[in-house]
């Protein structure tokens, strides 16, 4: 059975960026995040390809073929994958092989864990973003990179037991669960559900038009209009989460929680904010 995490990066081999971004990023009046992903993929040179699995719409591949085409990238295509059948065809396989990045677009995530998860497709990505291809994933796609995935749930602040639905991701990381359209619906109360079923996650909760740009050594960067809500529970101290039924609130203490805006940087392994950067940034300019 194929496992839900990481693959190890071998040799000089480095691993690839990982880019949550919180859905309705912004494609056309500024569309920096997506002008960052291609310009980490090559640029002129870059070599993508586009998942569009979770989408019903026809045209999700191919508009984002177009805009990165747009954006200077020399190759782009999209790998409809329809079937789970579709995620075992060797020339899908080849073709990733190819890939400098990989992008992966939003719409429900269960299409994504229920036609992905599991394959020599889910196992493949795992192999290529341990060996220096970056992957990216908008609103059902960011959803989905972590080992542990955020399947649906309600919104609003406060944590009940019955507040999210946990499945599989693809395991691209198994230090965080991520949230996305996270301020625009209210997604807080899901969040920190979903932690305390797994307090060994970092909670990251990624609003629209807002992504965070995960580095090879953990560090990520926040880029675009939004903000990034990280939730720690690694000193948490109590959780209710085995003693009440469904609906009641959970009892959750000594959380801590931290607001990034654009430009700032968090330390994934060592849960601490890199703040000063950003204010060195500021005085120089």
């Amino acid at each position: 059975m194929l496992k839900m995490r990481p693959a190890r990066s071998t040799g000089d081999s480095q691993r690839g960026f990982l880019i949550p971004i919180g859905g309705a990023e912004e494609k056309e009046t500024n569309p920096v995040i997506l002008e960052r992903f291609v310009e980490l993929c090559g640029g002129s040179s870059a070599n993508i390809v586009v998942i569009p699995t979770a989408s019903r719409m026809a045209d999700t591949g191919s508009l984002y073929v177009e805009l990165f085409e747009d954006m200077g990238a020399a190759h782009v295509d999209f790998m409809q994958l329809k079937t789970r059948a579709d995620c075992d065809r060797m020339s899908n396989l080849k073709r990733l092989d190819k890939a400098t990045g990989i992008f992966i677009t939003g719409g429900n995530q269960l299409r994504l864990s229920t036609i992905i998860g599991g394959t020599p497709m889910a196992d493949q990505i795992r192999h290529l973003n341990a060996h220096a291809v970056h992957i990216a994933g908008t609103s059902a796609g960011a959803a989905i990179l972590p080992e542990h995935m955020i399947a649906g749930g309600s919104t609003g602040p406060t944590p009940t037991l019955d507040k999210v639905t946990l499945s599989p991701g693809l395991g691209l990381i198994n230090s965080l669960v991520i949230d996305q359209h996270f301020r625009e619906r209210d997604r807080l109360g899901r969040l920190l559900a979903a932690l305390a079923y797994n307090p060994y996650a970092c909670g990251l909760g990624v609003d629209e038009d807002t992504a965070a740009f995960i580095d090879p050594y953990g560090v990520l960067e926040v880029v675009g209009s939004g903000g990034v809500t990280i939730v720690d529970p690694s000193d948490i101290t109590y959780s209710s989460i085995a003693e009440i039924r469904n609906g009641d609130v959970v009892t959750l203490t000594n959380v801590r929680l931290h607001i990034l805006a654009s430009g700032a940087r968090f330390d994934i392994q060592s849960r601490r904010p890199l703040i000063e950067r950003v204010l060195e940034s500021e005085e120089e300019a």
